[in-house]
């Protein structure tokens, strides 16, 4: 097939299966249809914008420019928007109905889009009006758990704080306007920058970028830092003790008045610094405009990602529940008063949301040793949990991993674990040193005794 098919991503979705029968179990699925070129379909269907971003991204704003500006967006579709302060009631339904009653426009979905449940309504939209939808994002680098870096989150809390009269009431009359912002911000904590466009790219096949922030800029001063990391830390646990509570309303209400204005004295201190590393408005209108018109007149390619549904599978692992690996976290800590201690800060609740036992990675053992675990997939695998190694920077269980049918299931990494906590700025990968910490006195091992088992179920991703 020449350039048009990678081999890796044939081997890694067909696995190491014999000659005659390779492609068995393949039979029985419908095979994908055929989708036509962007140029036959971008002038026949309607068009949904939506923004996956945090209040204060000037997506309001943006909007507003884009309706003025049809005619630069390329083709003759009329170009509508709904903004979601303005708008009661269900707002994602009054965009599918605006859409089912112009099914060739091109609707600006003038609200923020934080989640999968929100992008699955999108794609329900698209499927029963086949129409198009493109997610037009902040840019930034973002963190290893947060597809927002810190300094972008201090320009959206400052832009919010220059409002006046916001429709939606968040300006800079708003009480807790750091509480709001933190809640959005934590609402996509959980994937890094990567993790978050790809998957946006999987689901809408393109994605547009929102210049943000100068790429000479100096760094985020240590007041400001300092600032938004303990209102992090102050929003988790205030989540973990009251959920969805108002800050106002709470155990910590005088914790939170006292850094919300911390936080305005913080910024308010720091104005030309966060007004110097902004883009101009002008140039990140005109960048989203050019984006958006190269999608429009289907003259768009969509950015590679090493994770496509159909596509390059990038490593094999065991999936965990993470309700039962909580579970056994909890038991574990309240026998061992230590253990419990080192846990006490760590907000496992926020910040574990997924658990699985790495089995191979492409990048650190190749292709093949990634599908060979294809006659496992969707198998389920007992694994025991059989020892909690921490350290000042990371936390992990050792595992030691049962068979399917007799046959005896083996990680390729040298030490199988599920990695539980990391700190700030240290890669999960990280946490495949945690035995040769404990052997240098840098880190603890506390056996679990009798080991703890829990199913699992072998996956590719």
């Amino acid at each position: 097939a020449g350039s048009m098919v990678r081999s890796e991503d044939f081997l890694a979705i067909v696995g190491d299966v014999d000659e005659e029968g390779d492609l068995q179990r393949e039979r029985d699925a419908e095979p994908p249809a055929l989708s036509p070129s962007p140029k036959d379909t971008v002038h026949k269907e309607g068009l949904i914008v939506f923004f996956p971003g945090i209040p204060g991204c000037a997506k309001s704003a943006l909007c507003k420019e884009l309706l003025n500006a049809p005619g630069r967006l390329g083709g003759d579709r009329p170009v509508q928007s709904l903004m979601g302060d303005l708008t009661k009631g269900r707002y994602w339904q009054k965009v599918a109905d605006e859409c089912k009653r112009k099914p060739h426009s091109i609707m600006l979905a003038d609200k923020n889009a934080p989640n999968e449940e929100v992008w699955k309504q999108i794609e329900d939209m698209c499927r029963l009006n086949r129409a198009s939808a493109v997610p037009v994002v902040p840019d930034s680098v973002g963190t290893d758990s947060n597809p927002f870096s810190l300094d972008a989150l201090a320009v959206f809390m400052y832009r919010v704080l220059q409002r006046v009269n916001h429709p939606g009431n968040l300006d800079k009359a708003s009480p807790n306007a750091g509480y709001v912002l933190l809640m959005f911000y934590h609402l996509y904590e959980g994937k890094n920058r990567y993790e978050f466009e790809a998957e946006l790219i999987e689901r809408f096949g393109s994605i547009v970028k929102i210049p943000l922030l100068k790429p000479e800029r100096s760094c985020l001063p240590d007041s400001i830092k300092s600032m938004l990391e303990e209102g992090i830390n102050l929003y988790r646990l205030h989540t973990k003790r009251h959920g969805r509570l108002e800050s106002t309303k709470g155990s910590y209400a005088k914790e939170w008045e006292k850094w919300e204005k911390q936080m305005r004295e913080t910024l308010l201190c720091n104005a030309e610094y966060l007004n110097s590393i902004q883009v101009p408005f002008e140039s990140a209108v005109n960048s989203v405009l050019e984006q958006l018109r190269a999608i429009v007149e289907g003259d768009y390619t969509a950015p590679s990602t090493e994770k496509k549904r159909l596509g390059a599978i990038v490593y094999a692992c065991i999936s965990l529940p993470v309700n039962k690996i909580h579970a056994i976290i909890d038991d574990f800590s309240r026998s061992h008063p230590e253990i419990e201690a080192f846990l006490e800060d760590k907000h496992l609740t926020d910040q574990l949301r997924k658990a699985h036992v790495t089995l191979a990675h492409k990048r650190s053992h190749g292709v093949t040793a990634v599908a060979n675990y294809g006659q496992f997939l969707n198998r389920e695998v007992p694994v025991e949990m059989t020892a909690l190694l921490f350290s000042d920077k990371l936390a992990a269980f050792e595992v030691r991993l049962g068979s399917v049918d007799g046959e005896k299931i083996n990680s390729k990494n040298e030490w199988p674990h599920v990695t539980l906590w990391t700190a700030q700025g240290i890669p999960p990968k990280e946490a495949n040193t945690l035995p040769q910490l404990v052997s240098q006195g840098s880190a603890s091992r506390v056996e679990i005794n009798p080991p703890v088992t829990i199913l699992g179920q072998v996956e590719f991703f």
